[in-house]
């Protein structure tokens, strides 16, 4: 296994370096600049929590996510990107990498980026999907009981250092390849973990640098059919995988497989994700239940969700979504979930197109949970958002 990772390394050094030359060998033309950006505002409000304060739950009250994108374009063949966001975490480099572009075949990215996994995605940032919260698979920080959840399966964006190679092939007038393939640094924790710790990956605190010397690997393919003048079909499927211990001792995996259906002003949307997480069985006494002699030495995390946006009329946009996650597997000890936990969640939104590029958005959440909160004895909760969410 370890020879097979240092030959795609060592391959992936080699078409580097071809790449390189042959852009190098290629008169640059006049540099092109563009700057875009996008913001949101959004107070969230939990009326079913005790004294109507969430946090340390939930993010509720009101949170600003930022993003600024400026693009260089050095020739027909080389482009850099640099993006920066704020949001609960604070400034984050949310990408800076270089793309060297060998055709439309073949690109080679190179730098930080969010490694190309699901269809969410690709349009994370706020002014790019019509509610005020992703999908829970993607969630960061806006789902109720997120501590004890440990969050998602896979909160987005997740920026990460390394090497992508991706590229698009028409396969006759009416069906798109899409693949991407690379290796980056993947998620950390601490020795003998119980579950990976997102907050240390993203944290600068521990330096930007891979906790164990082992890159994770993972890989995206999707096709699209061109169904009509407006409507289309794409079908994607995503997975990584890489150890996050020190001790490369606990791996993880996380597939995924996605479906958009868009036809006209409709669009339906479906994605799942699940994570298989091994964990330190190294001290018995931390875990909630009896560790099992086989088979207990890992999580399983499922998420998924079913959207469905029609656009009312050009200015206003209903949609509608069901979300959830299935946790299984033993837990810490003053956990609130049992070996087997499920959250649900239902919601109903607009959003309203006040002007060109602005948008303001309401949405009411019904929430499902299989366990009881600690503090109120609620399995049922209700959130709402209002937020104005903008592009330019």
């Amino acid at each position: 296994m370890r020879s097979a990772r240092f030959f795609l390394v060592a391959l992936a050094t080699f078409l580097f370096a071809l790449a390189a030359l042959i852009a190098l060998a290629t008169p640059a033309s006049a540099i092109e600049r563009n700057f875009a950006g996008s913001a949101q505002l959004d107070y969230h409000f939990v009326p079913t929590v005790r004294s109507a304060k969430a946090f340390p739950s939930t993010f509720d009250g009101f949170t600003m996510e930022f993003a600024g994108k400026l693009a260089v374009d050095f020739s027909e063949r080389v482009s850099a990107n640099m993006k920066v966001c704020y949001g609960c975490h604070g400034f984050e480099a949310d990408m800076m990498y270089f793309d060297i572009r060998v055709a439309d075949e073949l690109n080679f990215r190179i730098g930080r980026f969010s490694p190309s996994f699901g269809a969410f995605n690709l349009r994370h940032d706020p002014a790019n999907h019509r509610l005020s919260d992703k999908p829970l698979p993607y969630d960061m920080g806006r789902m109720l009981r997120m501590r004890q959840w440990n969050m998602s399966v896979l909160p987005s964006p997740f920026p990460d250092n390394g090497l992508e190679i991706d590229g698009t092939k028409w396969l006759g007038p009416s069906v798109q390849l899409d693949y991407a393939a690379y290796a980056v640094t993947g998620f950390k924790s601490d020795v003998r973990p119980l579950d990976i710790d997102f907050k240390l990956s993203r944290s600068p605190q521990a330096y930007y640098v891979d906790d164990n010397a082992r890159p994770t690997f993972g890989g995206r393919m999707a096709l699209t059919f061109k169904l009509g003048e407006a409507s289309d079909l794409t079908l994607g499927a995503s997975g990584m995988y890489g150890t996050y211990d020190p001790n490369n001792d606990q791996s993880y995996l996380i597939v995924g497989a996605d479906a958009t259906l868009r036809v006209d002003k409709t669009t339906i949307r479906a994605e799942y994700l699940g994570r298989r997480t091994e964990l330190s069985t190294a001290d018995r006494t931390l875990f909630k239940y009896v560790v099992a002699d086989e088979r207990g030495d890992f999580t399983m995390k499922h998420g998924a969700y079913f959207e469905v946006e029609h656009g009312l009329t050009s200015e206003l946009d209903l949609i509608g979504r069901v979300d959830g996650m299935y946790r299984v597997g033993n837990v810490e000890a003053a956990s609130e979930l049992s070996r087997r936990s499920s959250v649900f969640r239902y919601t109903l939104g607009t959003a309203y197109a006040i002007e060109r590029g602005l948008r303001i958005k309401f949405s009411t959440e019904l929430w499902e949970f299989s366990d009881r909160d600690a503090l109120t004895g609620r399995k049922l909760e209700l959130s709402m958002h209002t937020a104005l969410a903008g592009s330019f």
